[in-house]
């Protein structure tokens, strides 16, 4: 109407020719809408198929079509006519098809970036779980097709899909089921799109009398507040909706303030919205309901009645009726051109001849925006984003709170105003709760749950050694070598450097342990040489006493050289020189072991063994143990010797300094070869335990053997199962307990008799012992070894 009367009163467009129209009901049904358009074919009263029953007022073109689907259904039979449909609906782009509608013209923005914007609502509020409601027709499909592929980009989640029907039968059938299936959706967020006339459904749904605290956001095409007046309409209060960003047409609100049925008493529609909005009658008698006001506004309606701004189909209507004028405008400028001006065959021509000119017209409507008919030249539709807010007294409004302008820059093309979204009743002005699991926090990573959705997965925790330092983690990242995860694995601290100091409790103790049994090792050996030349010192070998003393002493302090920090000198003497030193130990014990053997066996009459009796026999024996085992050292030295290494596993949250072995082989090879010279000494002294030794020193050979083979067979184990400083430790314990349990079986019981019981130390003691010695072992003369002049005394 405004459109009309706009253009009637333009002396510039169609002169001397008036516009009107006829406005048909399609009361949202394929059957009416057939119905309507044959009616509209066929003239006023009775429809004739394929008859014009108008002589005059014969109409020219159809504006009509809010959703795809009823402009289809007009646009099967006036096809048939060649009848020019301009459809003022969501654009289609099935309705582009020129082969199937040839004489079908959109003029509705295009759409093709709506999913977009849509989806960076989603993003920015950081929801990815998501319900969609769409139409059951293809522009749904298409619109469930992009934004679906929008939202895998964007890690964003379908909750459900809901496809409403566009069929007026099956409207009534689902009506009850629809909004029940959607309030019991685990999503909190709802897209919808449609238009109003499709979405007739949420009309009619079944609404729960209490908050369904969903957040709602609408496309395009549905008029929000195209609702029932009455409780329901709390469930879309907070809801977002995406409408056309319209320049304002001139004048229309003037329009709309002066607008009354007294003004257009033939128009039966405005007459009876009227009743209903304002709830009056305009007959006189009625009782039950007021008088219509003469003085009543359409401002003076609250928003769910009518609004004042014009709306996205309203703009396309109005640019439609110019269209068809501008059209008009064409065609009769050219026939004037050619005919008389006078002459009135000018005025006369068919709908088909409309085609040619409506499909090229471009113009600048009132607005100032440019127009075009071809739907190539179009732009790209611009989006305000509003927010629904209904009020206790039923006032409700819609109020901008941001945009969306497709091919803008980066960063410009999406602006939302967040401080001023006022959210449904549920969410407490709170940003609502859209995911499908709470975020993993901090120390955590996402765990997907098989069958799910990306969106819904567990929490775990980061393994140990790795840290995720944001929220909803995919991953867990290692630290670096040097450091290690806090406790709540969610950043790294650096690692302690540390191995086993002299400084701290444990390097103190074995350090003193070392020092003081060094020490006691050197009062024995002076204790020794103070009394050489007594009988029990003599009777023992005394060289290979001194030799056994010396290298128990660098055993002692060999063990130093595992305290302190790490070097690679220090890594290269500790492994070596603990070997040799112990290696010289155990031969001179084998030696003495030996030796003993050899006196007792050559002292028999007619023994052979008395030819390889030599003073240098205990000194060969120790030089050929020793040299061996040097050899093995050189060849591990010569080939993979220790070194130094940092060790950032074996103990959380320390870098253990220590001296890696090089070649393990060789390590265990040293080892075994002591082993085997212990293990022969501990068999040797065993057999001859029972001899009628003067001092009872294969006794205690035996005996101190028994303990070195017992620390050292619970070393290996001990030593495997630890990591770190306590590795070092166990090496450090087994060295200074073997070495102490030497020392103290073969030296302390002649220490006690050297210092505390001198008369057993005296050579008539000697000779006693002898002669009852020699009755034990059956008439044998038994001799004492001495080492004073290398030869065998009486």
């Amino acid at each position: 109407m405004f459109a009309l009367e706009e253009i009637n009163r333009d002396s510039n467009l169609l002169p001397n020719i008036s516009l009107g129209f006829h406005l048909y009901n399609t009361y949202h049904s394929d059957e009416r809408t057939l119905e309507s358009s044959l009616r509209w074919l066929s003239g006023q009263g009775q429809f004739v198929p394929n008859y014009q029953c108008q002589d005059q007022e014969k109409p020219v073109a159809v504006i009509g079509g809010v959703t795809s689907a009823l402009s289809m259904q007009m646009g099967t039979l006036l096809d048939l006519y060649n009848f020019p449909q301009i459809s003022y609906g969501p654009f289609d782009s099935t309705l582009s098809d020129k082969v199937q509608f040839p004489s079908h013209y959109q003029m509705a923005l295009k759409d093709s970036s709506l999913h977009q914007g849509v989806v960076l609502l989603i993003v920015y509020f950081k929801w990815n779980w998501i319900g969609l409601v769409a139409t059951d027709d293809m522009r749904g499909e298409e619109f469930l097709w992009k934004i679906r592929e929008e939202m895998v980009k964007k890690d964003v989640c379908v909750s459900f899909t809901e496809k409403i029907p566009v069929s007026e039968r099956r409207h009534m059938e689902s009506h009850e089921t629809f909004m029940p299936r959607i309030i019991a959706s685990s999503s909190n967020v709802v897209v919808i799109h449609g238009d109003t006339d499709s979405l007739m459904i949420l009309r009619y749904s079944q609404m729960p009398v209490f908050p369904i605290g969903k957040v709602w956001i609408a496309t395009s095409h549905w008029d929000i507040v195209m609702r029932p007046i009455d409780d329901q309409g709390h469930a879309f209060h907070g809801a977002l909706t995406f409408s056309y960003k319209m320049s304002e047409i001139p004048g229309f609100e003037t329009f709309l303030k002066t607008i009354a049925p007294f003004k257009y008493p033939d128009d039966v529609l405005l007459r009876r919205f009227w009743i209903s909005a304002f709830k009056c009658s305009d007959q006189m008698g009625n009782t039950e309901q007021k008088m219509c006001s003469q003085n009543a506004s359409l401002e003076t309606l609250p928003l769910c009645s009518f609004d004042m701004a014009m709306s996205g189909l309203s703009y396309t209507i109005y640019n439609s009726v110019y269209a068809v004028a501008w059209a008009l405008h064409e065609i009769f400028t050219r026939k004037s051109e050619k005919g008389s001006v006078g002459d009135q065959e000018y005025l006369v021509f068919h709908s088909w001849q409309l085609h040619s000119s409506l499909k090229n017209i471009q113009f600048n409507n009132s607005a100032g925006d440019q127009v075009f008919v071809d739907e190539n030249k179009r732009s790209e539709a611009q989006y305000a984003i509003m927010n629904y807010l209904l009020f206790s007294n039923e006032v409700d409004i819609l109020v901008k709170v941001g945009q969306f302008v497709p091919k803008a820059p980066s960063g410009q093309d999406f602006t939302i105003c967040e401080d001023i979204i006022v959210w449904g009743s549920s969410w407490d002005a709170k940003v609502p709760h859209g995911v499908c699991n709470d975020p993993c926090g901090l120390g955590s990573r996402k765990t997907p749950l098989e069958g799910q959705p990306v969106c819904c997965f567990d929490c775990s925790p980061c393994p140990e050694g790795e840290i995720s330092n944001k929220m909803d983690a995919e991953h867990c990242t290692k630290c670096p070598e040097d450091e290690y995860p806090n406790k709540q694995r969610d950043h790294c601290l650096p690692k302690m450097i540390t191995f086993l100091n002299v400084k701290e409790p444990l390097g103190m103790i074995f350090t003193s342990m070392a020092v003081s049994f060094s020490f006691l090792t050197a009062l024995i050996l002076g204790v020794f040489v103070k009394f050489q030349d007594t009988p029990i010192v003599k009777a023992n070998n005394r060289t290979l006493s001194y030799t056994l003393l010396i290298s128990l002493n660098f055993c002692f302090l060999c063990s130093l050289l595992f305290i302190g920090h790490p070097t690679t000198a220090t890594c290269l003497l500790q492994q070596t020189i603990f070997a040799v030193v112990f290696t010289v130990a155990i031969a001179s014990i084998l030696a003495k072991t030996i030796i003993v053997v050899l006196a007792f066996k050559s002292i028999r009459p007619g023994s052979r063994i008395h030819m390889f009796m030599s003073p240098r026999l205990s000194i060969y024996v120790v030089l050929i143990c020793s040299g061996i085992q040097m050899m093995f050292c050189g060849i591990w030295l010569g080939t993979y010797p220790p070194f130094p290494e940092t060790d950032t596993h074996s103990e959380y949250g320390h870098i253990i300094i220590r001296c890696n072995e090089g070649s393990v082989f060789a390590f265990y090879c040293v080892l075994g070869y002591m082993g085997f010279l212990a293990l022969a000494t501990f068999i040797v002294a065993f057999l001859v335990r029972n001899l009628p030794d003067t001092f009872n020193e294969a006794k205690f050979i035996t005996f101190s053997m028994l303990v070195f083979c017992s620390v050292w067979a619970s070393f290996l184990p001990t030593y495997q199962s630890t990591r770190g400083k306590a590795m070092v430790a166990v090496e450090i314990f087994s060295i200074l307990a073997s070495s102490a349990g030497l020392l103290g079986c073969i030296f302390i019981p002649k220490c006690y008799v050297i210092l505390l019981k001198p008369q057993r130390n005296t050579q008539k003691q000697v000779r006693n012992n002898q002669h009852s010695n020699g009755k034990i072992f059956s008439g044998a003369q038994p001799y004492a070894l001495s080492s004073g002049n290398n030869r065998f005394e009486d």
